[in-house]
């Protein structure tokens, strides 16, 4: 199993575009066929160095991982979207 995070730093980090990028990147649940596990957190505190949102995916393997990475829905809709309202991010990926 692998894991998958990445935290995005929002240009515009209020509560609809944390909530908005939330469901977005949840939508991914039942639509990425590699995507084995979802999960999405939004950060409470909002530190000067916080990032705002959080993305966990787990896949079987890093061949799954390279075909989330170039799935049509994640490329089409999910990254268009963070790439567009976010202002940073970083990204962390494991074995388990």
């Amino acid at each position: 199993m692998v894991r998958h995070i990445v935290c995005f730093k929002l240009a515009d980090s209020t509560p609809e575009t944390r909530t908005t990028a939330r469901d977005i990147l949840l939508s991914m649940r039942g639509k990425v066929p590699t995507a084995q596990h979802i999960e999405v957190f939004i950060d409470e505190l909002h530190s000067a160095r916080s990032f705002d949102v959080m993305l966990q995916v787990d896949v079987l393997s890093f061949d799954d991982l390279e075909r989330y990475q170039n799935d049509p829905y994640h490329c089409n809709i999910v990254k268009k979207h963070m790439h567009a309202v976010a202002a940073q991010s970083i990204a962390l990926d494991f074995e388990l």
